[in-house]
Protein backbone atom coordinates (compact mmCIF):
# COMPACT_ATOMS: atom_id res chain seq x y z
CA UNK A 1 0.00 0.00 0.00
CA UNK A 2 1.57 3.76 -0.93
CA UNK A 3 1.82 6.09 1.48
CA UNK A 4 -1.03 8.55 1.35
CA UNK A 5 -0.53 11.97 -0.41
CA UNK A 6 1.03 14.84 1.84
CA UNK A 7 -0.12 17.75 -0.64
CA UNK A 8 3.68 18.60 -1.87
CA UNK A 9 3.81 21.17 -4.22
CA UNK A 10 4.42 19.35 -8.09
CA UNK A 11 7.92 18.36 -8.08
CA UNK A 12 10.42 16.39 -10.15
CA UNK A 13 11.25 12.56 -9.22
CA UNK A 14 13.37 10.05 -11.46
CA UNK A 15 13.03 12.22 -14.86
CA UNK A 16 9.10 12.32 -14.33
CA UNK A 17 6.78 15.21 -12.89
CA UNK A 18 4.72 13.89 -9.58
CA UNK A 19 1.77 16.66 -9.60
CA UNK A 20 -0.57 17.75 -6.99
CA UNK A 21 -4.00 16.71 -8.42
CA UNK A 22 -7.06 18.20 -7.09
CA UNK A 23 -10.18 15.79 -8.38
CA UNK A 24 -13.45 17.70 -7.82
CA UNK A 25 -16.61 15.39 -7.22
CA UNK A 26 -16.28 11.22 -6.23
CA UNK A 27 -18.47 10.11 -9.39
CA UNK A 28 -16.98 6.72 -11.18
CA UNK A 29 -15.03 9.07 -14.00
CA UNK A 30 -13.48 11.29 -10.88
CA UNK A 31 -12.99 7.98 -9.20
CA UNK A 32 -11.03 6.14 -11.74
CA UNK A 33 -8.69 8.92 -12.37
CA UNK A 34 -7.99 9.35 -8.55
CA UNK A 35 -6.93 5.98 -8.70
CA UNK A 36 -4.83 5.74 -11.80
CA UNK A 37 -3.24 8.64 -10.97
CA UNK A 38 -2.33 8.16 -7.55
CA UNK A 39 -0.82 4.60 -8.78
CA UNK A 40 1.36 6.72 -11.06
CA UNK A 41 2.66 8.17 -7.92
CA UNK A 42 0.60 11.82 -7.79
CA UNK A 43 -0.57 13.32 -5.09
CA UNK A 44 -4.50 12.88 -5.34
CA UNK A 45 -7.37 14.69 -2.85
CA UNK A 46 -10.44 13.93 -4.05
CA UNK A 47 -12.97 16.33 -3.04
CA UNK A 48 -16.66 15.17 -2.76
CA UNK A 49 -19.88 17.63 -1.73
CA UNK A 50 -22.45 15.37 -0.45
CA UNK A 51 -21.53 12.53 2.18
CA UNK A 52 -21.09 9.93 -0.31
CA UNK A 53 -18.96 8.37 -2.97
CA UNK A 54 -20.69 6.93 -5.80
CA UNK A 55 -22.05 10.42 -7.67
CA UNK A 56 -25.31 9.23 -8.85
CA UNK A 57 -24.28 5.74 -8.25
CA UNK A 58 -25.62 6.36 -4.30
CA UNK A 59 -28.38 4.72 -1.98
CA UNK A 60 -31.35 6.41 -0.81
CA UNK A 61 -33.20 5.12 2.38
CA UNK A 62 -36.96 4.38 1.92
CA UNK A 63 -38.91 2.55 5.08
CA UNK A 64 -35.62 0.82 6.32
CA UNK A 65 -34.88 -0.04 3.44
CA UNK A 66 -31.52 0.88 1.25
CA UNK A 67 -32.68 1.16 -2.43
CA UNK A 68 -30.09 1.94 -5.42
CA UNK A 69 -30.92 5.23 -6.11
CA UNK A 70 -28.75 5.45 -9.77
CA UNK A 71 -27.87 3.92 -12.37
CA UNK A 72 -28.75 -0.10 -11.75
CA UNK A 73 -26.87 -1.70 -15.37
CA UNK A 74 -23.41 -2.88 -15.41
CA UNK A 75 -22.19 -3.40 -18.77
CA UNK A 76 -18.70 -3.62 -20.18
CA UNK A 77 -17.21 -5.02 -16.89
CA UNK A 78 -13.65 -5.65 -19.14
CA UNK A 79 -13.06 -1.78 -18.16
CA UNK A 80 -13.03 -1.66 -14.80
CA UNK A 81 -10.93 -4.70 -14.56
CA UNK A 82 -8.77 -2.68 -16.24
CA UNK A 83 -8.31 0.03 -14.45
CA UNK A 84 -8.16 -2.59 -11.11
CA UNK A 85 -5.27 -3.95 -12.50
CA UNK A 86 -3.45 -1.21 -13.85
CA UNK A 87 -3.28 -0.21 -10.09
CA UNK A 88 -1.91 -3.66 -9.20
CA UNK A 89 -5.76 -5.33 -7.94
CA UNK A 90 -8.40 -7.45 -9.05
CA UNK A 91 -12.29 -6.28 -9.18
CA UNK A 92 -13.31 -9.80 -7.86
CA UNK A 93 -11.27 -9.35 -4.80
CA UNK A 94 -13.75 -6.34 -4.17
CA UNK A 95 -16.74 -6.75 -6.00
CA UNK A 96 -19.26 -9.86 -6.02
CA UNK A 97 -21.04 -9.62 -9.39
CA UNK A 98 -22.67 -12.56 -11.51
CA UNK A 99 -23.55 -12.48 -15.25
CA UNK A 100 -27.59 -12.16 -15.37
CA UNK A 101 -29.39 -15.29 -17.67
CA UNK A 102 -32.11 -12.16 -18.80
CA UNK A 103 -30.98 -9.50 -19.90
CA UNK A 104 -34.79 -7.46 -19.51
CA UNK A 105 -38.31 -8.22 -19.26
CA UNK A 106 -39.93 -6.02 -21.62
CA UNK A 107 -43.91 -5.57 -21.60
CA UNK A 108 -46.66 -3.96 -23.99
CA UNK A 109 -49.82 -5.38 -21.88
CA UNK A 110 -50.39 -8.52 -19.96
CA UNK A 111 -50.37 -10.85 -22.26
CA UNK A 112 -47.56 -9.13 -24.55
CA UNK A 113 -44.04 -9.79 -22.65
CA UNK A 114 -40.73 -10.61 -24.05
CA UNK A 115 -37.44 -10.97 -22.46
CA UNK A 116 -33.89 -10.67 -24.05
CA UNK A 117 -31.11 -12.96 -22.83
CA UNK A 118 -27.09 -13.07 -22.58
CA UNK A 119 -27.41 -15.77 -24.94
CA UNK A 120 -28.38 -14.14 -28.30
CA UNK A 121 -29.90 -17.86 -30.04
CA UNK A 122 -32.21 -17.34 -27.28
CA UNK A 123 -33.07 -14.05 -27.95
CA UNK A 124 -33.92 -14.73 -31.39
CA UNK A 125 -35.31 -17.67 -30.45
CA UNK A 126 -38.04 -15.62 -28.26
CA UNK A 127 -38.47 -13.15 -30.72
CA UNK A 128 -39.32 -15.19 -33.43
CA UNK A 129 -41.99 -16.76 -30.79
CA UNK A 130 -43.34 -13.25 -29.90
CA UNK A 131 -43.20 -11.30 -33.07
CA UNK A 132 -43.02 -14.03 -35.71
CA UNK A 133 -40.21 -15.46 -38.54
CA UNK A 134 -38.87 -12.61 -39.90
CA UNK A 135 -38.95 -10.48 -36.96
CA UNK A 136 -36.20 -12.92 -35.82
CA UNK A 137 -34.62 -12.72 -38.99
CA UNK A 138 -34.52 -9.11 -38.52
CA UNK A 139 -32.91 -9.47 -34.86
CA UNK A 140 -30.47 -11.56 -36.40
CA UNK A 141 -29.28 -9.11 -38.93
CA UNK A 142 -30.12 -6.00 -36.35
CA UNK A 143 -27.62 -7.95 -34.08
CA UNK A 144 -24.84 -8.35 -36.12
CA UNK A 145 -25.38 -4.94 -37.73
CA UNK A 146 -24.95 -3.29 -34.03
CA UNK A 147 -21.82 -5.14 -33.33
CA UNK A 148 -19.69 -4.09 -36.54
CA UNK A 149 -20.86 -0.61 -35.22
CA UNK A 150 -19.26 -1.13 -31.38
CA UNK A 151 -16.72 -2.58 -33.52
CA UNK A 152 -15.43 -0.03 -36.10
CA UNK A 153 -16.04 2.58 -32.73
CA UNK A 154 -14.44 0.93 -29.88
CA UNK A 155 -10.89 1.55 -30.25
CA UNK A 156 -10.85 5.18 -32.34
CA UNK A 157 -13.86 6.73 -30.51
CA UNK A 158 -15.40 4.82 -27.21
CA UNK A 159 -11.41 3.98 -25.85
CA UNK A 160 -10.05 6.47 -27.93
CA UNK A 161 -9.17 10.40 -27.55
CA UNK A 162 -11.95 13.04 -28.18
CA UNK A 163 -11.90 14.59 -31.65
CA UNK A 164 -14.12 17.64 -32.73
CA UNK A 165 -14.44 16.39 -36.07
CA UNK A 166 -14.87 13.33 -37.78
CA UNK A 167 -11.73 13.46 -39.85
CA UNK A 168 -9.25 11.92 -36.88
CA UNK A 169 -11.59 9.71 -35.91
CA UNK A 170 -11.79 8.71 -39.55
CA UNK A 171 -7.92 8.80 -39.72
CA UNK A 172 -7.83 6.47 -36.51
CA UNK A 173 -10.18 4.06 -38.24
CA UNK A 174 -8.47 3.71 -41.47
CA UNK A 175 -9.47 5.77 -44.98
CA UNK A 176 -9.23 2.38 -46.60
CA UNK A 177 -11.82 0.85 -44.44
CA UNK A 178 -14.68 3.26 -45.93
CA UNK A 179 -17.19 0.51 -45.61
CA UNK A 180 -16.96 0.63 -41.67
CA UNK A 181 -17.03 4.19 -42.02
CA UNK A 182 -20.56 3.86 -43.86
CA UNK A 183 -21.12 1.18 -41.48
CA UNK A 184 -21.56 3.29 -38.82
CA UNK A 185 -25.11 5.14 -40.52
CA UNK A 186 -23.88 8.74 -38.46
CA UNK A 187 -26.25 10.20 -40.90
CA UNK A 188 -29.05 7.69 -40.38
CA UNK A 189 -31.92 8.80 -38.65
CA UNK A 190 -32.43 5.63 -35.36
CA UNK A 191 -35.72 4.92 -35.54
CA UNK A 192 -35.34 4.66 -39.44
CA UNK A 193 -33.16 2.33 -39.48
CA UNK A 194 -34.73 0.00 -36.83
CA UNK A 195 -37.81 0.09 -39.03
CA UNK A 196 -35.63 -1.52 -41.93
CA UNK A 197 -34.72 -4.57 -39.02
CA UNK A 198 -38.04 -4.69 -37.67
CA UNK A 199 -41.79 -4.07 -38.83
CA UNK A 200 -43.01 -4.98 -35.73
CA UNK A 201 -43.38 -1.49 -33.95
CA UNK A 202 -42.81 -3.40 -30.25
CA UNK A 203 -39.52 -4.50 -31.29
CA UNK A 204 -38.87 -0.88 -33.11
CA UNK A 205 -39.86 0.60 -30.15
CA UNK A 206 -37.34 -1.79 -27.65
CA UNK A 207 -34.69 -1.49 -29.79
CA UNK A 208 -35.08 2.20 -29.86
CA UNK A 209 -35.05 2.43 -26.27
CA UNK A 210 -31.53 2.08 -26.26
CA UNK A 211 -31.17 5.91 -27.22
CA UNK A 212 -32.56 6.71 -23.87
CA UNK A 213 -29.43 5.17 -22.24
CA UNK A 214 -27.48 8.59 -23.21
CA UNK A 215 -30.55 10.33 -22.75
CA UNK A 216 -31.63 10.95 -26.46
CA UNK A 217 -34.58 10.66 -28.16
CA UNK A 218 -35.03 7.75 -30.37
CA UNK A 219 -36.48 10.04 -32.70
CA UNK A 220 -33.55 12.44 -32.79
CA UNK A 221 -30.55 9.88 -32.24
CA UNK A 222 -28.07 8.55 -35.11
CA UNK A 223 -28.29 5.16 -36.34
CA UNK A 224 -24.95 4.68 -34.74
CA UNK A 225 -26.29 4.21 -30.97
CA UNK A 226 -27.65 1.02 -32.09
CA UNK A 227 -24.15 -0.69 -30.58
CA UNK A 228 -25.60 0.18 -27.49
CA UNK A 229 -27.65 -3.20 -27.53
CA UNK A 230 -24.75 -4.74 -28.52
CA UNK A 231 -22.94 -3.69 -25.51
CA UNK A 232 -25.61 -5.18 -23.02
CA UNK A 233 -25.28 -8.33 -25.33
CA UNK A 234 -22.19 -8.64 -24.78
CA UNK A 235 -23.10 -9.00 -20.73
CA UNK A 236 -24.90 -7.67 -18.12
CA UNK A 237 -23.59 -8.44 -14.72
CA UNK A 238 -25.82 -8.05 -10.89
CA UNK A 239 -23.31 -6.57 -8.79
CA UNK A 240 -24.30 -7.58 -4.59
CA UNK A 241 -25.17 -3.75 -3.34
CA UNK A 242 -25.58 -2.27 -6.65
CA UNK A 243 -23.30 0.23 -9.05
CA UNK A 244 -23.02 1.60 -5.31
CA UNK A 245 -20.52 -1.06 -4.31
CA UNK A 246 -18.98 -0.60 -7.15
CA UNK A 247 -18.15 3.39 -6.44
CA UNK A 248 -16.98 2.20 -3.15
CA UNK A 249 -14.66 -0.12 -4.67
CA UNK A 250 -13.02 2.62 -6.93
CA UNK A 251 -12.76 4.95 -3.56
CA UNK A 252 -11.28 1.86 -2.05
CA UNK A 253 -8.82 1.52 -5.14
CA UNK A 254 -7.91 5.11 -5.02
CA UNK A 255 -7.28 5.58 -1.28
CA UNK A 256 -4.65 2.00 -1.15
CA UNK A 257 -2.83 3.91 -4.34
CA UNK A 258 -2.62 7.05 -1.53
CA UNK A 259 -5.18 9.79 -2.58
CA UNK A 260 -7.35 11.07 0.14
CA UNK A 261 -10.99 10.90 -0.64
CA UNK A 262 -13.03 13.85 1.37
CA UNK A 263 -16.42 13.62 1.75
CA UNK A 264 -18.77 16.85 2.69
CA UNK A 265 -16.22 18.65 1.52
CA UNK A 266 -17.94 20.92 -1.29
CA UNK A 267 -15.72 23.35 -3.48
CA UNK A 268 -16.51 26.69 -4.08
CA UNK A 269 -13.86 27.78 -7.04
CA UNK A 270 -11.00 26.35 -9.45
CA UNK A 271 -8.28 28.62 -8.62
CA UNK A 272 -5.62 30.20 -11.29
CA UNK A 273 -2.29 31.22 -11.19
CA UNK A 274 -0.78 33.00 -14.11
CA UNK A 275 -3.56 31.85 -16.62
CA UNK A 276 -2.85 28.29 -15.35
CA UNK A 277 -5.43 26.48 -12.92
CA UNK A 278 -3.67 26.29 -9.40
CA UNK A 279 -6.14 24.91 -6.82
CA UNK A 280 -9.29 25.09 -5.34
CA UNK A 281 -10.95 26.51 -2.68
CA UNK A 282 -13.78 25.00 -0.59
CA UNK A 283 -16.98 26.53 0.10
CA UNK A 284 -15.11 26.49 4.36
CA UNK A 285 -12.66 28.81 2.37
CA UNK A 286 -9.67 25.88 3.08
CA UNK A 287 -7.61 26.35 -0.33
CA UNK A 288 -6.25 23.08 -1.27
CA UNK A 289 -3.05 23.80 -4.42
CA UNK A 290 -2.81 21.65 -7.27
CA UNK A 291 -0.48 21.70 -10.05
CA UNK A 292 -4.14 19.83 -11.56
CA UNK A 293 -7.61 20.13 -11.12
CA UNK A 294 -10.23 17.44 -12.60
CA UNK A 295 -13.28 18.22 -12.68
CA UNK A 296 -16.25 15.27 -12.14
CA UNK A 297 -19.04 16.82 -12.84
CA UNK A 298 -21.15 18.38 -15.90
CA UNK A 299 -19.52 20.77 -17.60
CA UNK A 300 -22.28 22.73 -17.38
CA UNK A 301 -21.91 23.68 -13.65
CA UNK A 302 -18.33 24.85 -15.10
CA UNK A 303 -20.07 26.90 -17.83
CA UNK A 304 -22.06 28.91 -15.85
CA UNK A 305 -19.71 30.48 -13.11
CA UNK A 306 -20.62 27.64 -10.60
CA UNK A 307 -16.87 27.47 -9.88
CA UNK A 308 -16.02 30.95 -10.79
CA UNK A 309 -15.36 32.83 -13.60
CA UNK A 310 -11.72 31.20 -14.91
CA UNK A 311 -13.59 27.77 -14.87
CA UNK A 312 -16.73 29.19 -16.70
CA UNK A 313 -14.21 30.50 -19.66
CA UNK A 314 -12.57 27.26 -19.84
CA UNK A 315 -15.75 25.56 -21.85
CA UNK A 316 -18.80 26.58 -23.68
CA UNK A 317 -22.18 26.85 -22.45
CA UNK A 318 -24.57 23.73 -23.32
CA UNK A 319 -27.87 25.64 -24.61
CA UNK A 320 -31.29 23.95 -22.51
CA UNK A 321 -32.29 22.74 -25.96
CA UNK A 322 -28.92 20.48 -26.37
CA UNK A 323 -29.51 18.70 -23.27
CA UNK A 324 -30.14 15.46 -22.48
CA UNK A 325 -33.55 13.82 -21.02
CA UNK A 326 -34.01 13.97 -17.22
CA UNK A 327 -36.49 11.49 -15.41
CA UNK A 328 -38.60 10.81 -12.73
CA UNK A 329 -37.37 8.28 -10.32
CA UNK A 330 -39.65 6.43 -7.85
CA UNK A 331 -37.16 4.62 -4.68
CA UNK A 332 -39.55 2.67 -3.17
CA UNK A 333 -39.85 -0.26 -0.57
CA UNK A 334 -43.62 -1.96 -1.87
CA UNK A 335 -45.94 -4.99 -2.52
CA UNK A 336 -46.37 -5.92 -6.15
CA UNK A 337 -48.44 -8.54 -7.60
CA UNK A 338 -49.80 -9.30 -11.02
CA UNK A 339 -46.43 -9.63 -13.10
CA UNK A 340 -43.79 -12.07 -12.92
CA UNK A 341 -40.45 -9.37 -12.68
CA UNK A 342 -37.44 -10.19 -13.57
CA UNK A 343 -34.23 -7.94 -12.13
CA UNK A 344 -34.64 -5.55 -15.19
CA UNK A 345 -37.87 -5.10 -16.24
CA UNK A 346 -39.92 -1.73 -18.92
CA UNK A 347 -43.30 -1.68 -19.23
CA UNK A 348 -44.07 0.09 -22.73
CA UNK A 349 -46.35 3.23 -23.57
CA UNK A 350 -48.65 2.50 -26.17
CA UNK A 351 -47.59 5.65 -27.96
CA UNK A 352 -44.21 6.23 -28.19
CA UNK A 353 -43.89 9.05 -30.65
CA UNK A 354 -46.41 10.98 -28.55
CA UNK A 355 -44.46 10.46 -25.12
CA UNK A 356 -41.35 11.83 -26.72
CA UNK A 357 -43.38 14.58 -28.09
CA UNK A 358 -44.35 15.65 -24.60
CA UNK A 359 -41.51 15.75 -23.57
CA UNK A 360 -39.92 17.58 -25.84
CA UNK A 361 -42.87 20.37 -25.10
CA UNK A 362 -41.64 20.27 -21.79
CA UNK A 363 -43.77 17.87 -20.41
CA UNK A 364 -43.69 15.00 -18.41
CA UNK A 365 -45.25 12.39 -20.20
CA UNK A 366 -49.01 11.74 -19.80
CA UNK A 367 -48.89 7.42 -20.65
CA UNK A 368 -44.91 6.92 -20.12
CA UNK A 369 -42.70 3.90 -20.73
CA UNK A 370 -41.21 2.96 -17.45
CA UNK A 371 -37.79 0.77 -16.30
CA UNK A 372 -38.27 -1.13 -13.02
CA UNK A 373 -35.65 -2.66 -11.34
CA UNK A 374 -36.56 -4.78 -9.02
CA UNK A 375 -33.34 -4.93 -7.05
CA UNK A 376 -34.37 -8.17 -4.53
CA UNK A 377 -34.61 -10.24 -7.87
CA UNK A 378 -31.39 -12.03 -8.93
CA UNK A 379 -31.05 -12.33 -12.82
CA UNK A 380 -30.95 -16.00 -12.49
CA UNK A 381 -34.40 -18.11 -12.87
CA UNK A 382 -34.22 -20.56 -10.41
CA UNK A 383 -32.83 -17.50 -8.04
CA UNK A 384 -36.70 -17.31 -5.55
CA UNK A 385 -39.25 -14.63 -5.78
CA UNK A 386 -40.02 -12.78 -2.96
CA UNK A 387 -42.90 -14.35 -1.46
CA UNK A 388 -46.85 -12.82 -1.40
CA UNK A 389 -47.14 -10.04 1.20
CA UNK A 390 -43.19 -9.05 1.34
CA UNK A 391 -42.24 -5.63 0.13
CA UNK A 392 -39.37 -5.35 -2.22
CA UNK A 393 -36.78 -2.75 -2.82
CA UNK A 394 -37.76 -1.12 -6.34
CA UNK A 395 -36.70 1.39 -8.32
CA UNK A 396 -38.80 3.13 -11.14
CA UNK A 397 -37.76 5.85 -14.10
CA UNK A 398 -40.24 7.62 -16.07
CA UNK A 399 -37.87 9.85 -18.63
CA UNK A 400 -38.63 13.69 -18.02
CA UNK A 401 -37.38 17.02 -19.73
CA UNK A 402 -34.32 18.60 -18.15
CA UNK A 403 -36.57 21.90 -17.00
CA UNK A 404 -35.60 21.53 -13.21
CA UNK A 405 -33.98 24.64 -13.46
CA UNK A 406 -37.00 26.50 -14.53
CA UNK A 407 -40.26 24.75 -13.33
CA UNK A 408 -41.36 23.39 -9.95
CA UNK A 409 -42.87 20.49 -9.67
CA UNK A 410 -46.03 21.09 -7.58
CA UNK A 411 -47.28 17.76 -4.80
CA UNK A 412 -50.69 17.73 -7.45
CA UNK A 413 -48.02 17.45 -10.23
CA UNK A 414 -45.83 15.05 -8.64
CA UNK A 415 -49.32 12.87 -7.55
CA UNK A 416 -49.99 12.77 -11.33
CA UNK A 417 -47.24 11.17 -12.46
CA UNK A 418 -47.06 8.81 -9.61
CA UNK A 419 -50.95 7.97 -11.13
CA UNK A 420 -49.32 7.67 -14.67
CA UNK A 421 -47.09 5.69 -14.05
CA UNK A 422 -48.48 3.16 -11.95
CA UNK A 423 -51.35 2.94 -14.53
CA UNK A 424 -48.78 2.03 -17.35
CA UNK A 425 -47.47 -0.43 -15.17
CA UNK A 426 -50.83 -1.76 -14.58
CA UNK A 427 -52.23 -1.90 -17.82
CA UNK A 428 -48.57 -4.64 -18.12
CA UNK A 429 -50.65 -6.46 -15.30
CA UNK A 430 -48.05 -5.35 -12.55
CA UNK A 431 -49.85 -3.42 -9.03
CA UNK A 432 -48.07 -1.83 -6.72
CA UNK A 433 -49.19 -1.47 -2.84
CA UNK A 434 -51.15 1.92 -2.60
CA UNK A 435 -50.15 3.85 -0.77
CA UNK A 436 -46.83 3.08 -1.82
CA UNK A 437 -44.16 4.17 0.39
CA UNK A 438 -41.37 5.92 -1.76
CA UNK A 439 -39.28 8.83 -2.37
CA UNK A 440 -39.60 10.72 -5.85
CA UNK A 441 -37.13 12.38 -7.53
CA UNK A 442 -38.14 15.02 -10.31
CA UNK A 443 -35.51 16.82 -12.91
CA UNK A 444 -36.22 19.32 -9.60
CA UNK A 445 -34.66 17.93 -7.19
CA UNK A 446 -31.96 16.77 -9.63
CA UNK A 447 -31.19 20.06 -10.92
CA UNK A 448 -30.41 21.01 -7.15
CA UNK A 449 -28.08 17.90 -6.60
CA UNK A 450 -26.46 18.78 -9.86
CA UNK A 451 -26.14 22.13 -10.40
CA UNK A 452 -26.71 23.94 -13.69
CA UNK A 453 -27.80 21.15 -15.74
CA UNK A 454 -31.31 21.31 -15.43
CA UNK A 455 -31.79 17.38 -14.27
CA UNK A 456 -30.05 16.37 -17.34
CA UNK A 457 -28.45 12.98 -16.48
CA UNK A 458 -26.27 12.65 -19.46
CA UNK A 459 -25.13 16.02 -20.25
CA UNK A 460 -25.31 16.62 -23.59
CA UNK A 461 -28.13 15.02 -25.89
CA UNK A 462 -26.77 12.50 -28.96
CA UNK A 463 -29.07 14.23 -31.29
CA UNK A 464 -27.75 14.34 -34.67
CA UNK A 465 -24.18 13.14 -36.30
CA UNK A 466 -22.72 15.77 -34.71
CA UNK A 467 -23.54 15.61 -31.02
CA UNK A 468 -20.80 12.91 -30.17
CA UNK A 469 -18.00 15.45 -31.24
CA UNK A 470 -19.56 18.39 -29.61
CA UNK A 471 -19.32 16.41 -26.44
CA UNK A 472 -16.55 17.81 -23.66
CA UNK A 473 -13.47 15.99 -24.03
CA UNK A 474 -10.59 15.96 -21.23
CA UNK A 475 -8.81 19.31 -21.64
CA UNK A 476 -10.40 22.72 -21.52
CA UNK A 477 -9.42 26.17 -22.25
CA UNK A 478 -7.96 26.40 -19.33
CA UNK A 479 -4.72 24.70 -18.82
CA UNK A 480 -4.36 22.56 -15.83
CA UNK A 481 -7.97 22.33 -15.88
CA UNK A 482 -9.35 18.94 -17.02
CA UNK A 483 -12.81 17.11 -17.13
CA UNK A 484 -14.63 13.36 -16.54
CA UNK A 485 -17.34 11.79 -16.19
CA UNK A 486 -20.48 10.68 -17.51
CA UNK A 487 -21.39 14.49 -19.41
CA UNK A 488 -17.67 14.24 -21.45
CA UNK A 489 -16.40 12.65 -23.83
CA UNK A 490 -17.32 9.40 -24.77
CA UNK A 491 -20.72 9.54 -23.43
CA UNK A 492 -22.94 8.54 -20.29
CA UNK A 493 -23.19 5.51 -18.97
CA UNK A 494 -21.28 4.13 -15.95
CA UNK A 495 -18.80 2.22 -18.30
CA UNK A 496 -18.50 5.20 -20.36
CA UNK A 497 -17.52 7.36 -16.96
CA UNK A 498 -14.98 5.11 -16.33
CA UNK A 499 -13.71 5.20 -19.69
CA UNK A 500 -13.55 8.91 -19.52
CA UNK A 501 -11.75 8.82 -16.23
CA UNK A 502 -9.27 6.18 -17.81
CA UNK A 503 -8.46 8.62 -20.67
CA UNK A 504 -8.68 11.85 -18.32
CA UNK A 505 -5.58 10.01 -17.07
CA UNK A 506 -3.69 9.29 -19.96
CA UNK A 507 -4.35 13.04 -21.43
CA UNK A 508 -2.98 14.37 -17.79
CA UNK A 509 0.37 11.43 -17.54
CA UNK A 510 1.34 12.96 -21.01
CA UNK A 511 0.98 16.52 -20.42
CA UNK A 512 2.71 16.33 -17.26
CA UNK A 513 5.24 14.81 -19.16
CA UNK A 514 6.39 17.93 -20.84
CA UNK A 515 5.98 20.09 -18.00
CA UNK A 516 8.26 21.61 -15.80
CA UNK A 517 7.57 21.87 -12.21
CA UNK A 518 6.66 25.67 -10.50
CA UNK A 519 6.04 26.61 -7.52
CA UNK A 520 2.14 27.68 -6.73
CA UNK A 521 1.21 31.06 -6.09
CA UNK A 522 -2.44 30.60 -5.20
CA UNK A 523 -4.73 33.82 -5.70
CA UNK A 524 -6.88 35.51 -3.19
CA UNK A 525 -10.85 35.82 -2.91
CA UNK A 526 -13.52 33.23 -3.84
CA UNK A 527 -16.92 32.74 -3.48
CA UNK A 528 -19.08 30.16 -1.50
CA UNK A 529 -21.52 27.72 -3.10
CA UNK A 530 -22.75 25.25 0.02
CA UNK A 531 -24.25 21.96 -1.34
CA UNK A 532 -27.47 22.20 -2.39
CA UNK A 533 -29.80 19.79 -0.96
CA UNK A 534 -31.91 17.26 -2.03
CA UNK A 535 -36.19 17.67 -1.76
CA UNK A 536 -38.11 14.36 -2.17
CA UNK A 537 -41.84 13.44 -1.65
CA UNK A 538 -43.35 10.10 -0.52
Amino acid sequence: MRKVNDNREGSRQGGRVIARVAVIGAGIGGLTSAALLAAQGHHVTVLEKEAWVGGKARRVAVDGAEIDGGPTVFTLRDVFDAVFEACGESLDNHITARRADVIARHAWGAEETLDLFADPLRSEDAIGAFAGVEAARGYRNFRHEAARIFNVLEDPFLRGEKASTPLPMMWRIGPWRLGDMLAMRPFDGMWNALGGHFKDGRLQQLFGRYATYCGSSPYAAPATLMLIAHVEAQGVWLIDGGIHALAKALAGLATRQGAQVRTDAPVAEVLTTQGRASGVRLASGEVIPADIVICNGDPAALATAKLGDSAARAVPRLPPAKRSLSALVWYAHAETSGFDLSHHNVFFSPDYAREFCEIAAGQTPSDPTAYLCAIDRGAKEADPVPAPGTRERIQIIVNAPANGDVHHYTPEEKERCTRAMMASLGRCGLTLEDPMPHQLMTPQDWDALFPATGGALYGRASHGWAASFQRQGPKTRLPGLYCTGGATHPAAGVPMAALSGQLAARVIARDLASMKPSRLAVTAGGMSMPSPTTGSTG
